[in-house]
């Protein structure tokens, strides 16, 4: 391991939007990277980039992490090259935007797999070894809807609000154990996840995006200070106090 702290980052989603960008920045401080996506020919190609640039090792991994057996696996695959992951970045999910009853109910389940039941296997496999090592970082990535149900985001605000609630536990659980959970709750940001939901952007929405290079920064502090949960962004939180 080349890393400056002789530790490793696994990132979930890290082909595109806040995934490459935790990615780029833990790679600047020297970590060693693991990069999960799908899509191989974006990974490969950041992979490449961070190595030159950084001097730092990168695994590739393209797994469907909708796929739990597929999660096992590249758990068993990490473990037998010798790579304990100190901290994991489970950033991967989906979103869905319209009517609920206008989606398809197999689409709206393919969102709750991956936004709900992947997450929480990520988090349970690399968990367990955290705790047996005494040590670890874990952030998880929801939403600003976390907080309220939004009409045409029904089942991707539920999920997130899922996302929230067991960070906000799993922080509680495993304090004592030596490892601290982390829950991002980012709002509008530029990382191509309103494109990818068909979300129209009026005016009002375009002038509260944010880039992701702040919303990564201070996810990373809030991850190493050991807070609970984070909103980035002023108008984000006038929005939570607003909603409770």
């Amino acid at each position: 391991m080349t890393g400056v702290h002789d530790s490793w980052v696994l990132v979930t989603g890290a082909s595109s939007g806040f995934g490459e960008e935790f990615a780029r920045q833990y790679a600047e401080q020297g970590y060693s990277l693991v990069l999960v996506a799908r899509r191989l020919d974006r990974l490969q190609k950041l992979a490449e980039t961070l190595r030159q640039r950084y001097r730092i090792d990168v695994v590739v991994e393209q797994v469907d992490l909708s796929d739990v057996a597929a999660i096992l696996q590249l758990h068993a695959r990490l473990r037998e090259r010798g790579v304990a992951v100190d901290i994991l970045i489970n950033n991967a999910g989906h979103g869905l935007q319209g009517p609920f009853l206008d989606h398809q109910m197999d689409a709206a389940l393919a969102m709750v797999q991956l936004d709900i039941a992947s997450l929480t296997a990520v988090t349970h496999v690399f968990a367990q070894d955290m705790r047996k090592r005494g040590r670890g970082k874990i952030l998880l990535v929801a939403s600003l809807l976390a907080y309220y149900g939004v009409q045409n985001f029904a089942v991707y605000a539920a999920s997130k609000a899922y996302v929230l609630r067991l960070g906000e536990a799993l922080h509680r659980e495993l304090k004592r154990d030596g490892v601290t959970v982390t829950v991002l709750c980012p709002g509008m940001s530029d990382t191509g996840f309103a494109q990818a939901a068909q979300q129209k952007l009026t005016p009002a929405l375009k002038r509260v995006i944010m880039e992701p290079a702040p919303v990564v920064r201070a996810g990373i502090r809030a991850l190493r200070s050991g807070r609970i949960s984070l909103v980035p962004g002023l108008a984000n939180k006038a929005v939570v106090m607003l909603a409770r």
